[in-house]
């Protein structure tokens, strides 16, 4: 009989050291946006990956409680915008709870009127499947309807800082 593998116990590892470990997997950079009974709202994400192929599905990670995931389980709606490497301000304009927003940041409405960013890479339209808790986030698993994309290059985030790609 073949011998099985011994699950270990998780033991609590320090925040601190955690997040920097994961600020070494280089991300793109994502505005996150939902519209809700007249409001727009939006934020700025790197947790965010493909699910599936059939259906066409992807997943994003937001703060419980956050305005944004709230108005995203509210409507139904959201929408992934992609940015390009000249979209920092973007980026900066959708981060934190007195950001600028929709102030600074270039916009159209999409379908259900759901801001999309003006110029990013790639929007990708989804209506919500599931939303899971874990931990201190929520994970919003869509469905995606509508996506479109550009030639370009990516913005990305890594050890806590922006950056372009060098091919």
């Amino acid at each position: 009989m073949a011998e099985s593998a011994q699950l270990i116990a998780p033991q609590a590892v320090d925040r601190k050291v955690f997040r920097s470990a994961m600020s070494r997997f280089a991300t793109g950079v994502a505005v996150l946006t939902a519209y809700h009974e007249g409001q727009k709202f939006g934020m700025t994400v790197n947790s965010l990956t493909s699910v599936s192929l059939d259906p066409c599905q992807l997943l994003v990670c937001v703060n419980h409680g956050s305005a944004t995931g709230a108005a995203i389980k509210a409507s139904g709606n959201f929408a992934v915008n992609l940015l390009d490497r000249d979209q920092l301000h973007v980026a900066n304009s959708f981060v934190g709870r007195n950001a600028t927003r929709f102030e600074t940041a270039a916009c159209s409405a999409g379908p259900a009127n759901v801001p999309v960013v003006d110029g990013a890479l790639a929007t990708l339209n989804c209506r919500v499947s599931e939303v899971l808790a874990s931990g201190d986030h929520e994970i919003i698993i869509g469905d995606v309807f509508d996506c479109s994309h550009r030639d370009g290059d990516p913005l990305v985030f890594f050890s806590g800082s922006y950056g372009t790609l060098q091919n």
